[in-house]
């Protein structure tokens, strides 16, 4: 057994951390017989305790979650992977998962037993008091990617009827129950939201002045089905550290923290990426395989149906190939180019798009621009393309050359034009925009070859 003779509950996580990936059950074994070390790590580093624990796998992070306080267990959970999180709270006992779920804020509750069916989220909601209960509740009737699925409803929100130095004495007393301070929201009688002021601007305001004399009237604001796109949207725009969460009639929900909008960011840019290349974009590294096979085989299938176009001008060029066989060795080359440019202009699309930094008087002159840069490293490219072809067959350089140009020119065209299309139709931009343009790709770079071959041969 290995010892870990560390100053802090830091080192002690980062030395744990790293053999945790190299000699799992060392690590779970020493934690087993050090349980103090394990909780002082886990007090003082929920998130790195997280780390360790997926390292370590559900049956050993189960144990090691049983160990703690529900405090602490709360914390570490919250930094867990969410469906790891849930597997551990459905296996504690009813008493434990209450202890631990009244310790949670109810967002964080909402996220680990949103990962649940339907039985086991019952169970757990059964467990807990009947007004944390209801407001997880309503948490779970959004959906995750709206705002009212990443708002939280601990929010410091005071009357408007109040002075400054009066709410600065309600802020003192909030402090300890709520985790974000960045704004106060100022509510009318029906608890509609009037005006925000930040905690700054509270502080730093005469304490005689009335709450409506220093809050910012009618502040940007969003309905809990809004997406997260708008979110992270509006929250950009306007330089905000959370963005409140009102009903229809202004009444306010709660408030989505910079910390939920850059996690919704992050979330937002893996599923385009997913989704781009035909996966699905709720699948992840850990979904079940009958769930990624569901998400996969629909498109691979429209890919090959697709491809057949491919199939039908090859059979068509026979003669050609016949008369120049090393036309066959060179294709691939031809369309493994243009692959690749249509890739790179389709990921700086899906990522402009993503960011919502495409307007469409700038199609055009965006479209114009992936062009020009197909054409440019069409012509450096075909050259270097030329020299490697006339290595190999000198007969078919030019055509290799050619081919290369115009299909770097019509993979970036596709690359950029495609998602922009896809938008202009109202679908998801990164909707499996990956299989479309490698099929244009791979039509230009074979059937575009073989029809200049063709020509010139």
């Amino acid at each position: 057994m290995v010892r870990f003779r560390l100053r802090t509950p830091r080192d002690l996580a980062t030395r744990l951390r790293e053999r945790a990936r190299l000699e799992p059950r060392e690590v779970e074994e020493y934690l087993d017989q050090n349980p103090a070390q394990w909780e002082a790590l886990a007090a003082a580093d929920p998130h790195d305790a997280a780390d360790i624990l997926e390292e370590l796998g559900e049956d050993a992070a189960f144990d090691l979650i049983a160990d703690l306080e529900p405090a602490e267990a709360a914390e570490v959970l919250d930094e867990l992977r969410a469906d790891l999180a849930a597997g551990i709270l459905a296996e504690l006992d009813s008493d434990s998962a209450s202890r631990v779920l009244a310790a949670m804020a109810p967002e964080e509750a909402a996220d680990v037993i949103g990962e649940l069916n339907n039985d086991a989220r019952s169970a757990l909601l059964e467990t807990m008091e009947i007004e944390a209960a209801r407001e997880v509740a309503a948490l779970l009737s959004y959906p995750a990617d709206s705002a009212g699925g990443l708002m939280t409803t601990d929010v410091a929100a005071l009357p408007v009827g109040i002075t400054a130095g009066e709410a600065i004495e309600v802020v003192r007393q909030m402090h300890e129950e709520l985790e974000d301070l960045s704004y106060v929201y100022i509510t009318d009688d029906e608890h509609r939201l009037v005006g925000v002021l930040s905690f700054r601007d509270l502080v730093f305001n005469r304490p005689g002045l009335g709450l409506d004399e220093v809050m910012i009237h009618t502040p940007v604001s969003v309905t809990p089905l809004a997406d997260r796109e708008e979110v992270a949207e509006l929250t950009q725009r306007y330089n905000l550290f959370g963005l409140p969460v009102v009903e229809e009639d202004g009444r306010l929900l709660g408030m989505v923290t910079t910390e939920a909008v850059l996690q919704a960011v992050q979330e937002e840019a893996s599923e385009d990426f997913a989704a781009a290349v035909g996966a699905g974009a709720s699948e992840t590294a850990y979904s079940t395989v009958s769930r990624s096979v569901r998400n996969r085989v629909p498109w691979l299938a429209v890919n090959l149906t697709l491809a057949l176009g491919n199939l039908f001008i090859m059979q068509s060029q026979t003669s050609i190939i016949e008369a120049h066989p090393r036309l066959a060795i060179l294709m691939p080359l031809v369309a493994t180019l243009g692959g690749n440019a249509g890739g790179q202009s389709l990921a700086v699309i899906i990522r402009a798009l993503a960011t919502d930094d495409v307007p469409r008087s700038e199609i055009p002159g965006i479209l114009w621009r992936q062009v020009a840069v197909g054409a440019v490293s069409g012509v450096i490219i075909g050259a270097l393309a030329f020299a490697v072809a006339w290595a190999i067959d000198p007969a078919v350089a030019v055509v290799v050359a050619i081919g290369s140009l115009v299909n770097l020119v019509i993979a970036t065209l596709a690359g950029s034009g495609i998602p922009l299309a896809l938008r202009g139709l109202g679908f998801d931009p990164a909707l499996a925009a990956n299989i479309f343009v490698t099929l244009i790709t791979d039509l230009a770079g074979f059937g575009g070859f073989l029809a200049i071959a063709a020509v010139l041969l």
